[in-house]
């Protein structure tokens, strides 16, 4: 019975650790989105243009890394429980 259940943990695990790989990319191409909104904001304000947009999207983009991080951090957390788990 403890095998199968510790089988179980493994398999949560695994899981956890691919889910946290891809927050690592998403994180990682979110900035990326976000440095490329940020130039083109720039580029609208040197040429005088409306950036009221630009300005919200960029906000946006900013809160949703924020959530990103959080969900990883959350990830992360899971991680460590599991893996006190496993040594139990």
């Amino acid at each position: 019975m403890a095998d199968r259940s510790t089988a179980r943990i493994a398999l949560e695990l695994e899981g956890e650790k691919r889910l946290l790989v891809k927050a690592d990319a998403d994180i990682e191409a979110g900035w990326t989105r976000l440095r490329n909104q940020q130039v083109l904001l720039s580029s609208l304000q040197a040429a005088g243009d409306n950036t009221r947009e630009a300005e919200r999207l960029v906000h946006l983009m900013e809160q949703t890394l924020v959530e990103w991080r959080r969900h990883r951090a959350l990830i992360e957390q899971r991680i460590a429980h599991l893996e006190r788990e496993v040594l139990l």
